[in-house]
């Protein structure tokens, strides 16, 4: 598979997401295997937050990377209220234990809040110091904040990305990309179903006898240095986000694809969920 440098190590392209996930208890067994079955697949990136399922996802992690942590490359994320000079430690610690890891690979802030970035990146650095994360980044960060940050340290932004929101193609994502800054791509599959259904993706992945959703992340693919984390508990679809990895759109797809979500003119406000 394909890889992007991120934090000083090379990382696939496609990794694994967690949101929802540890939310329901009757669901653990599945979403364990599922994060095996990546990793084994060579999805060696996870995506987690403290955000998700309250530490619930964390805990799913945790499990399912017991006995092969070093095959993983680890990234969570620490809410904006616990982003302070000593919280932002003391969440990481939490993280750690529900992990069941020494470290972090990558540690993010999930969104700009209420503290100063300057505070957030001392707590980073020290965290960083003491070998409990690798590196830092954000997400949810638009061009303006990332400007403000100023920090030749942070790694990523990890930012909404898919045809129904490319917003970012106008102005964050060239800038990250002429600063190498990987840009790391969530729910690439879009929300709800409604983009799978689309015509047009839906006539592509008929063309090259895929699904929507692997013409969906070769569309995002197709930027150099961006890297997707798409959600995954059926093992059809675990293994079917692996082997996207592969497929190449022709410039007949991607104009068929501009035509249905036409890119960005202006700038535009960054896209959330």
């Amino acid at each position: 598979m394909r890889t992007v440098n991120l934090a000083g190590k090379q990382v696939p392209v496609i990794g694994q997401g967690t949101w929802h996930m540890g939310e329901q208890p009757g669901a653990r067994r599945r979403e364990v295997a599922a994060l095996q079955q990546g990793i084994e697949l060579g999805l060696r990136l996870i995506d987690t937050a403290e955000m998700y399922g309250e530490g619930g996802a964390e805990k799913v992690v945790g499990e399912a990377i017991a006995g092969r942590r070093e095959q993983v490359f680890l990234v969570s994320k620490v809410y904006p209220h616990n982003a302070s000079r000593q919280g932002a430690i003391a969440a990481c610690e939490r993280s750690l234990k529900r992990l069941h890891t020494e470290t972090i690979d990558l540690y993010l802030l999930h969104w700009r809040g209420q503290y100063p970035l300057a505070e957030t990146v001392e707590a980073f650095t020290r965290l960083r110091e003491q070998g409990k994360i690798g590196g830092w980044g954000v997400s949810n960060f638009d061009l303006d904040d990332l400007q403000a940050l100023a920090e030749p340290g942070c790694a990523t932004n990890q930012v909404l990305y898919n045809p129904e929101a490319r917003g970012i193609e106008f102005d964050l994502l060239p800038w990250q990309q002429a600063q190498g800054m990987p840009l790391m791509a969530y729910c690439p599959l879009g929300q709800g179903g409604a983009l799978l259904q689309h015509p047009a993706l839906r006539g592509i992945a008929e063309r090259h006898g895929v699904t929507p959703a692997q013409v969906a992340l070769a569309w995002a693919l197709r930027q150099p240095g961006l890297i997707v984390i798409p959600k995954a508990v059926d093992p059809e679809h675990v293994r079917l986000n692996a082997e996207a990895a592969v497929l190449r759109l022709s410039a007949e797809d991607l104009a068929q694809l501009d035509a249905a979500y036409p890119p960005p003119r202006r700038k535009a406000y960054l896209q959330m969920v």
